[in-house]
């Protein structure tokens, strides 16, 4: 299997990728390496037994605590301290208390039945995939989004809460793209008085029917509740946009699908002339308010990435920065106030090493985020990109061939080929001998 190879291509290869990358320099957290099935992963001071599932490399594993979120004066930290600050300001509770509560300290390890069950994501899902995610074994994974504490809140009776933190998937290497990054959660309920409040007739108005579902609400909502929370949501999203953006912001809806919003949406901004998506959100399914108990009450949901907004906020061009200690990086956002402009200032950019690689598939269980993984895992943070430039299919035999270039760049100094040399022999004597590719080097 892939996964158990990748696990063995860890343990093999970590010296070379630790030697060459230094991008992490500094960080004490040494969690211990992923074993074969039967061995055991210690991860947050707990312990998981490894399966058929596993498939955490040490890259990964090495990111689980650093938290960014929670570093002060780190970009997304100052992204997540802004949006409380709206949050706060804009909607109080009794006795002037904040409506929203904020969880930015769970643990990125669930189940997952929170992950997927608890979201009425269904067991055939292709976001279920083992490409896709990071797997402790088959019940436990690293969050693959904040909405895996959904239920859970809601359980414990919370109606306003925002979530941030760490989530892990697998997918493909650029400029935008890390397997690990941050979101931010919000949801709300409203009770029948709290949302007709204020509305004439409100009174006599109701949350629920039972009708059929159709593209603009759910079956067990009326018209009238779907709107409003439509609107609050809407309203919402659009105020904290205009405090991170500024006045004039233009701003529109697209209709989406989401397995727990319905009817569910993205919102995109136009910045400096481009439309951008910057979250995703929706009128929560009501299946899942009410298995989480909450049946006399409807809400919104929404999802944001952390990375997106900085990166758009403060002209940060490449996410691996995020995890960089170079303090002419970091310096650049010790500010004295959280709402203070910041433009990032360019490191000077070392120049990047790129090379090729080519190979014939295997006749089946290849996935392009097992070649991915694979070379984060050998490469870590010295791997800018990876695009994919051929595809080509014997014509005799049918055998699929793909050439991918891999281009490397330092953070802080210039590499040599030399050095890249070795990681790129090693990622693909590992390609042959783990992914069962055969070699066209």
């Amino acid at each position: 299997m892939v996964c158990s190879a990748l696990r063995r291509l860890v343990q093999v290869h970590v010296s070379l990728a630790r030697k060459a990358s230094g991008v992490c320099r500094g960080h004490e957290h040494r969690p211990a390496a992923p074993g074969a099935p039967g061995g055991v992963v210690e991860l947050l001071g707990k312990s998981y037994p490894q399966d058929g599932y596993s498939n955490l490399s040490r890259k990964v594993l090495s990111k689980v605590g650093r938290n960014l979120h929670n570093q002060q004066h780190h970009p997304l930290w100052l992204v997540k301290e802004r949006v409380k600050a709206h949050f706060y300001q804009r909607f109080g509770g009794r006795s002037g208390t904040p409506l929203f509560s904020v969880y930015d300290d769970l643990s990125p390890v669930v189940t997952t039945w929170q992950n997927f069950d608890s979201l009425l994501i269904p067991a055939d899902h292709p976001s279920r995939k083992k490409g896709d995610n990071y797997y402790l074994n088959e019940t436990h994974m690293l969050r693959a989004h904040t909405s895996a504490h959904q239920w859970d809140l809601l359980r414990a009776g919370l109606d306003a809460f925002l979530v941030v933190g760490d989530v892990y998937r697998r997918d493909q290497i650029d400029a935008q793209h890390y397997p690990v990054f941050h979101q931010l959660e919000a949801v709300r309920l409203f009770s029948r008085h709290q949302l007709f409040a204020g509305v004439k007739d409100g009174e006599s108005l109701q949350l629920f029917e039972q009708s059929s579902r159709s593209a603009h609400k759910q079956e067990t909502h009326t018209m009238e509740a779907t709107k409003l929370v439509e609107f609050d949501l809407k309203q919402t999203l659009t105020g904290l946009m205009t405090c991170l953006f500024g006045d004039g912001l233009d701003i529109r809806w697209v209709d989406c699908c989401f397995p727990f919003t319905h009817p569910s949406f993205e919102m995109e901004i136009n910045f400096r002339g481009e439309w951008l998506e910057v979250l995703g959100c929706g009128v929560m399914e009501q299946q899942l308010v009410n298995s989480a108990g909450a049946q006399d009450r409807v809400g919104w949901a929404c999802g944001l990435g952390l990375e997106r907004l900085a990166m758009i906020l403060y002209d940060i061009p490449d996410i691996r920065l995020f995890w960089s200690e170079d303090e002419r990086f970091l310096g650049q956002f010790r500010v004295g106030d959280i709402e203070q402009s910041v433009r990032f200032q360019p490191l000077s950019k070392y120049p990047a090493v790129m090379n090729d690689i080519s190979f014939w598939l295997p006749p089946e269980n290849y996935t392009e985020n097992d070649f991915y993984d694979l070379v984060r895992t050998i490469g870590g943070d010295l791997v800018e990109k990876v695009d994919l430039i051929d595809k080509f299919e014997h014509p005799k035999t049918h055998r699929t061939s793909h050439c991918y270039r891999i281009t490397y760049r330092h953070m802080e100094r210039t590499l040599s080929q030399r050095e890249v040399g070795r990681i790129h022999q090693a990622v693909q004597e590992a390609a042959v001998r783990l992914l069962g590719v055969e070699g066209r080097f």
